[in-house]
């Protein structure tokens, strides 16, 4: 498989990383954060695949569960929560939780683990996907996080309810 594809492919599947950290980034997160959840969604991107690859088949037929109602789950109640956070009278960076910056994670990388488990009969070049998928998303969380802030700076406390309102939304998308 010439690499354009994996390229695009890994484009792909960092869209959904850039467009919820786009709506996450109007939380206006430390810098040091927003490092942080780039990693880990970096970090996921180039696990997911390899895990796809090789134990995918066999959770899937223990766990019938459908992978987008998970992804429902998590998104619909980012989004309430950054909701609520709008709704606060008080302006402060939000430090976003471990345990939300691992769920944001799993989130946005569950594409990838179904991108794995059919990526043999695409490619024998397992570990170059792997890399490729984990930067490009780390590239586009990045940026989506800090457009995201640019939004907030620009738009306030309405950008944070907008960017709940997109969570839920596409988290709703996931299940049509």
């Amino acid at each position: 498989m010439p690499i354009w594809i994996i390229l695009i492919i890994a484009v792909s599947l960092s869209m959904d990383a850039f467009s919820l950290s786009l709506a996450y980034g109007t939380l206006n997160m430390k810098e040091k954060d927003q490092k942080a959840l780039a990693l880990i969604v970096g970090i996921y991107h180039f696990l997911m695949p390899l895990l796809g690859m090789f134990v995918g088949t066999i959770i899937l037929k223990i766990l019938p569960m459908n992978p987008d109602w998970i992804v429902f789950i998590v998104l619909f109640f980012i989004g309430c929560q950054m909701i609520i956070e709008s709704l606060k009278e008080q302006e402060q960076v939000k430090k976003m939780s471990k345990t939300e910056m691992i769920l944001f994670g799993l989130a946005v990388s569950i594409d990838s683990f179904s991108v794995g488990i059919g990526i043999k009969s695409m490619t024998n070049h397992y570990f170059l996907c792997a890399c490729l998928f984990s930067i490009t998303s780390f590239l586009f969380t990045t940026l989506g996080l800090h457009c995201g802030k640019k939004v907030h700076q620009i738009l306030g406390k309405i950008s944070t309810m907008i960017g709940g309102i997109v969570l839920i939304i596409l988290g709703i998308i996931y299940l049509i």
